[in-house]
């Protein structure tokens, strides 16, 4: 009879994996049906009268490359924006350059018009940068009756001969990099979902599949062509401008409109990674293994394993609690040893295999369709055990909060930032390189369909982030720092890179942006607190302004 009960019980896990493959498969029908039901926005032609005196310059500089409503290109990139919020904002003219010539005149009309608002002391007029366009935060790549500067026509990839580097344009999306490395056996450290935009991830730091062994994205990208707020064309390099390189790694879009970057590439084929789905009840051995993979010695870390990525989702509309967990190795290898202890677990469901690092990033995708409202907000802590298990208890608590947000998905996402990881490649201004214990970055993301429940939504993240944060500074185990690229609208990243790193920031933007361009007239993206800075450090920062004067004097 033992025969007959294996048999059942192994016809019993194959019905349960083929059940939760329905799930998964209905969810997502059920996430685009829900994406295809929002209503559609009318813009309005915008007369003469109406223009602010930029956008009307602007327009008759370069008019082949500035868009009106309701002009195709113009409905297009608003309704392309990834999230709902960023779709509700309505501009007054969409800016499509086609180089960074383009890009310096626009940048230059703006300039001009922002000096005179400020001699008269007027507000300035807004304009904002869009790179993919895949942040969550209302306002981080479009403005309300301002100019957004789309690049996303500055896309191209260009491979070096020597296969050591390649040109990318700002406005690719990552999909878009390794389609064109795939073929020549290359890759570069790159993001790990193919929609995002190339330009956001980068100046916010950058995580990637390969960081455990050759750190950030940013850390990685050996030069940078930007617009510098009087309009000039400069390169930022090791070299040229290195003050403007470094803190352009992690400095997010406050000194100029980046148009290209040049990132380190190196040879890489196919890589092995998927998700392993289980269900709600795996919780604790996940989190158990996910805390012990964290805790390996540098020594025997394994390098080539990126991630682990657990996440914990509540789906409303089908009631149930699901765990999938993503592992990555970049060598053509299955099952790799470091992955041991999340194999041991059990799987309802399973997707990992050896495939290209498109086939990779294209997966991530699949959890995050666009067309919905959503929210990142995120903190860090060290690697402790018990402020795991409390941040789950306060993810199901949250869930039961939220059950009543019509069309609601909660998901609580773990990723380690390991020493290893944060002292990898070229210095940045994110202030990691002193750690020397595992970290956790705690990511929570919500989606949701009614404006009525922005509130609730909003008031829910804070009390939940407020908690956790409590929680870990009472067992001396919080951290500082914050990942800006998941950070939500009302969190301050840069004071996570620590104080030396921001008035570094600071001071940065005070050489390259003395009137403060793109602090007061830039809208979107995370801001340095100019109001509040400190004088500029005199050697220093002279010793950069006499650098920064003779590259800007051999540029012209």
């Amino acid at each position: 009879m033992q025969w007959l009960a294996q048999s059942l019980a192994m016809v019993d896990q194959r019905i349960t994996a083929a059940f939760f493959g329905i799930v998964v498969v209905l969810l997502s029908l059920l996430v685009h049906h829900s994406r295809r039901a929002q209503p559609q926005m009318s813009y309005p032609n915008v007369t003469s009268a109406e223009l602010s005196a930029a956008s009307a310059t602007l327009a008759k500089a370069l008019p082949e490359s500035v868009f009106f409503g309701p002009h195709p290109v113009f409905i297009e990139s608003v309704q392309s924006y990834w999230a709902m919020q960023e779709r509700d904002i309505v501009p007054q003219c969409i800016f499509r350059p086609r180089n960074a010539r383009e890009v310096a005149t626009a940048i230059g009309i703006i300039k001009r018009d922002y000096d005179l608002r400020t001699r008269r002391g007027d507000l300035p007029s807004p304009f904002a940068i869009r790179s993919g366009g895949h942040s969550p935060i209302p306002g981080a790549a479009n403005t309300n009756s301002g100019i957004v500067i789309d690049l996303r026509l500055l896309n191209q990839i260009v491979p070096s001969r020597d296969g050591l580097s390649v040109v990318i344009g700002s406005g690719a999306r990552w999909l878009d990099v390794s389609s064109a490395l795939d073929s020549k056996s290359l890759a570069v450290v790159g993001g790990r979902n193919s929609a995002v935009g190339v330009g956001g991830l980068t100046l916010g730091g950058g995580i990637s599949f390969f960081s455990p062994r050759l750190g950030f994205v940013c850390n990685n990208i050996l030069s940078y062509e930007i617009v510098l707020a009087e309009g000039s064309v400069a390169t930022a390099s090791e070299s040229s401008n290195p003050g403007l390189w470094r803190a352009l790694k992690g400095g997010s879009n406050n000194f100029g409109v980046v148009t290209s970057f040049v990132a380190r590439s190196f040879p890489s084929t196919s890589i092995w990674s998927g998700f392993l789905y289980m269900t709600g009840s795996k919780a604790n051995q996940v989190i158990d293994a996910f805390h012990e993979f964290n805790q390996a010695k540098p020594g025997i870390y394994d390098e080539y394993a990126g991630g682990p990525l657990v996440c914990f989702s509540y789906l409303q509309k089908l009631g149930i609690n699901v765990i999938s967990t993503h592992l990555a190795y970049t060598k053509p290898v299955s099952w790799p040893a470091c992955w041991g202890n999340f194999k041991s677990i059990g799987k309802l469901w399973s997707t990992v295999k050896i495939r290209s690092l498109t086939s990779a990033t294209d997966e991530l995708v699949k959890l995050s369709p666009p067309g919905l409202r959503e929210l990142f907000f995120t903190t860090t802590v060290k690697n402790d055990h018990a402020t795991l298990m409390e941040t789950y208890a306060t993810y199901k608590q949250g869930a039961e909060v939220m059950r009543r947000v019509k069309g609601m998905t909660w998901t609580l996402a773990l990723q380690p930032l390991l020493p290893v990881m944060m002292r990898k490649g070229q210095p940045d201004s994110q202030g990691l390189g002193t750690r020397t214990e595992p970290l956790v970055i705690i990511l929570f993301t919500v989606v949701w369909k009614d404006t009525a429940d922005d509130e609730l939504v909003d008031r829910t993240a804070r009390g939940i982030i407020r908690h956790i944060d409590e929680y870990a500074a009472s067992r001396g185990v919080a951290d500082v720092y914050r990942y800006l690229n998941e950070c939500a609208s009302w969190q301050r990243p840069f004071d996570g890179y620590g104080a030396e790193n921001k008035r570094f920031l600071q001071d940065m933007s005070r050489i390259y942006d003395p009137n403060s361009l793109f602090q007061r007239a830039c809208v979107g993206g995370f801001k340095l607190d100019m109001e509040r800075a400190l004088p500029l450090q005199s050697e220093i920062t002279n010793a950069i302004r006499q650098t920064t004067n003779s590259n800007t004097a051999s540029q012209s």
